[in-house]
């Protein structure tokens, strides 16, 4: 094994991946399983934690797990991750923070509750993820913590009001507990991902192209060509970027936002 190559593996690595039966949480985990990672799939769907644990590679010997948690209700994932911790995992070395975001719409219309499932969802669950895994971390002497955001927290996106607010909090409370993990040997980083293939990204061209009086095709191109790379990126593209933060290649990396966008340059 060449030394980059083994810079790279995750092997004899226990990943915690939240939101990772969809999208981007999904592609992190295939890729950092075929990497060597031990993983934890946390997701509020039964049935596709299932059809997804299947699909991890355990070609380095690794032993796979699943946690439903529901990011809407954070009482029951603060209980259900200390269980987990407990019992199951013990100390674990990554932690993917990935959930999905508001529905779309102006933030002037938004309504204040709105705000207050956000920031749990986002940032209070991110909170009990980091407060789970921390302690271990601090034993292991290292860690990697792992925040998959949105560009809108470089640039805004024009009708995605309340997650470009909460986002941006997500984003600042990363760089504080980088600031203050860092001495312990424990990174935290943000990916931000642009316009990417997922479901949620067709519901809000959906969303957006019924407001307009357009189509969603429409939409799709419009944000095409708002990349210098004119296309849409894919999951798997991201979860490059998880992947390489989550490694000793990333090692000296802290407290930043790392774009994944194609190069986005307009709104």
């Amino acid at each position: 094994m060449s030394q980059t190559v083994k810079m790279l593996s995750l092997k004899n690595k226990k990943a915690i991946i939240c939101g990772s039966t969809d999208g981007i949480g999904k592609a992190s985990a295939l890729l950092m399983a075929e990497r060597g990672a031990s993983i934890t799939l946390v997701a509020r769907n039964k049935v596709k934690l299932s059809q997804t644990l299947s699909e991890l590679s355990t070609d380095h010997g690794q032993v796979h797990f699943s946690l439903c948690a529901d990011f809407n209700k954070p009482d029951q994932l603060k209980e259900k991750i200390r269980g987990h911790m407990k019992v199951i995992v013990g100390q674990a070395n990554i932690l993917v923070n990935n959930s999905g975001g508001p529905h779309g719409g102006a933030l002037i219309d938004a309504e204040e509750n709105e705000f207050r499932v956000a920031f749990e969802r986002l940032l209070i669950c991110n909170q009990i993820m980091a407060k789970a895994v921390v302690p271990g971390m601090k034993d292991l002497g290292e860690g990697r913590i792992i925040n998959i955001i949105s560009t809108s927290v470089r640039q805004v996106i024009p009708g995605l009001g309340v997650s470009n607010t909460i986002r941006g909090a997500v984003a600042q409370w990363a760089k504080t507990l980088a600031l203050e993990l860092g001495e312990f040997g424990i990174t935290v980083n943000n990916v931000l991902p642009g316009y990417t293939n997922t479901v949620r990204l067709q519901s809000l061209a959906e969303s957006k192209a019924k407001s307009m009086g357009v189509t969603p095709e429409e939409i799709n191109e419009a944000w095409k060509n708002n990349t210098s790379l004119r296309r849409l990126g894919e999951p798997e593209e991201i979860a490059s970027a998880v992947a390489f933060l989550a490694s000793d290649a990333a090692s000296y990396i802290n407290g930043h936002d790392i774009s994944v966008d194609g190069g986005r340059f307009g709104a």
